[in-house]
């Protein structure tokens, strides 16, 4: 498994604490990037700007992928363009926060 995968992976690990649904069900993460030194830069965005959750948000991601043997440096870049909506979500999420 490419470190790429191993991070796609291991982000269901992390929730919103406030949802508690994992952000790659939420659609937060818009990309992966790993350079040839294994560090990584999660893209992802917030459900809404000033969402007191990021801090705990950005900490769980890094604390997750630095689990994964081999990963170096973990930046989170976190973006308002495109705006995050919940069609964005997928249908997992959808289903446990609306039946």
């Amino acid at each position: 498994m490419t470190m790429k995968e191993q991070v796609s992976e291991a982000l269901y690990d992390v929730f919103d604490p406030e949802l508690g649904i994992n952000i790659v069900d939420l659609g937060l993460v818009y990309g992966i990037d790993v350079d040839d030194n294994n560090n990584v830069l999660i893209t992802m965005t917030l459900t809404t700007p000033g969402c007191p959750m990021h801090d705990s948000i950005s900490t769980g991601i890094k604390n997750r992928i630095r689990y994964i043997d081999g990963a170096g440096h973990v930046e989170v870049k976190v973006v308002w363009e495109p705006a995050w909506n919940p069609d964005k979500m997928s249908d997992r999420a959808k289903e446990r926060l609306w039946g």
